[in-house]
């Protein structure tokens, strides 16, 4: 059995740093939700794990997958189980509402200014250039998470086989989001749950 002193996900946990306050907390997610217009994702990976070291790749990956399929917006989703897991239901709060503060009273200041310049040519291709930039952001940030599927439990060529079948059913079969979460996502948390056993038994089996 390796030691867990050679498992690099281990050290990398061991680095990690955590929110030194309920203010720290709701400080933090103000300012990332002021730079998330659009690229959320990837705003939100490199604050929370490259800049504030809170996640480790492989956490943000696996709590990142949790709030895309709970109801509701997937960064608010995390924000409150990050604050949550440090300040309990205080946290949680903070986390929330560094969120949505600041960014409601920008969103309605804009939409009041946007009602009077909605149909201009130029509004609208800045709009489409801006969507452009936003979903070159979320492939970047996913690319540079793939390192993070080495250390799951199900194996690269799983993952990679879940992924293209996800992508395929979505983007191309157009099935319903919600379906192709049951299916796919049940499977692979069956395949995951197979893996995890059987990591716990050599585990168990190794003097």
């Amino acid at each position: 059995m390796i030691p867990e002193a050679h498992d690099p996900s281990v050290g990398a946990a061991a680095l990690r740093q955590h929110p030194q306050s309920i203010s720290d907390l709701f400080v933090s997610f103000s300012i990332l939700a002021l730079q998330g217009f659009g690229g959320v994702l990837a705003i939100v990976q490199r604050e929370l794990v490259e800049r504030k070291k809170w996640l480790t790749q492989e956490e943000f990956l696996e709590d990142w997958a949790v709030a895309q399929i709970l109801p509701g917006p997937n960064v608010v989703n995390l924000s409150l189980m990050i604050g949550d897991r440090y300040f309990g239901i205080r946290g949680a709060l903070a986390a929330l509402a560094g969120m949505l503060v600041f960014p409601l009273v920008i969103v309605l200041i804009l939409a009041a200014v946007f009602g009077s310049v909605a149909n201009t040519p130029a509004v609208q291709g800045a709009l489409r250039g801006m969507g452009a930039v936003a979903a070159g952001l979320v492939a970047a940030t996913g690319i540079k998470l793939i390192a993070a599927l080495k250390h799951n439990p199900m194996g690269m060529s799983v993952c990679w086989a879940f992924a293209v079948l996800t992508f395929v059913a979505v983007a191309l079969l157009r099935w319903p989001l919600a379906w192709v979460l049951l299916g796919f996502g049940g499977l692979a948390c069956a395949w995951a749950y197979r893996q995890l056993g059987r990591i716990d038994i050599a585990g168990s089996a190794t003097p």
